[in-house]
């Protein structure tokens, strides 16, 4: 891949995280004011949240995912080793997978949650039964992200022994640990709207960063080269 392709694979990349963080923030952006005990994200503010922009969120996905999928693939190209390029190859397209039914998953519920309050169910009989659908389909989940993480895992390997274009210091710009980062950023964060949108975005938020830092760093790298040249 040139490097032109590598640095508009990145922008997808980055664009495919406002579509997805859109998405979360369009979902669940509400007041936090009453929650259910079991599911902090069944809030009041959710329950008055319209319908369409439950739709775009899930609209904003399929592009979203079409835009990750091109630069998390273009990612590979940074692999020397041709036998590992594959194996990152195969947990990327694996990875990738449940994304958007993860989506859908929160999506479901929250819809069921907004229709049940506007239908003249008291806020607690609703927030009940979709605690009740959560936690009875919570192992999706699980199940999600044991697909969604390993790529990533695998990716920090490849940095930290050297397998890849980057310095091995590099290896601490992985996504999981921009994630584990901006989670604890959270918690110094008011229970607000914008704790909870922020929190349900944080996978894009810290997936952006990361496409950011690679894109930098490509570029510096073709500068360089053209110097030499």
């Amino acid at each position: 891949m040139t490097k032109r392709k590598r640095i508009l694979s990145l922008i997808c990349g980055m664009l495919g995280c406002l579509c997805f963080g859109s998405g979360d923030w369009l979902m669940i952006y509400g007041d936090t004011g009453i929650h259910a005990d079991a599911v902090n994200w069944l809030t009041n503010g959710v329950s008055e949240i319209p319908l369409w922009r439950q739709d775009l969120a899930m609209a904003l996905a399929f592009p979203g995912i079409i835009l990750y999928g091109i630069a998390l693939f273009s990612v590979q190209n940074y692999i020397t080793d041709e036998k590992r390029r594959k194996i990152y190859h195969y947990l990327n397209a694996f990875g990738l997978t449940p994304w958007l039914a993860l989506h859908l998953f929160y999506i479901m519920i929250l819809v069921l949650f907004a229709q049940l309050n506007s239908g003249g169910a008291e806020m607690a009989e609703a927030m009940r039964v979709c605690s009740e659908l959560y936690s009875a389909l919570s192992w999706v989940v699980v199940a999600s992200e044991a697909f969604m993480l390993p790529v990533f895992v695998y990716w920090f390997y490849l940095q930290i022994r050297g397998f890849t274009a980057f310095p091995k210091p590099f290896a601490f710009t992985n996504v999981l640990i921009f994630f584990g980062l901006l989670k604890g950023a959270t918690m110094l964060m008011p229970d607000n709207a914008f704790r909870l949108a922020f929190t349900n975005g944080l996978m894009s938020e810290s997936m952006i960063i990361w496409f950011a830092i690679i894109l930098i760093f490509e570029i510096r790298r073709e500068k360089k080269d053209e110097k030499r040249n």
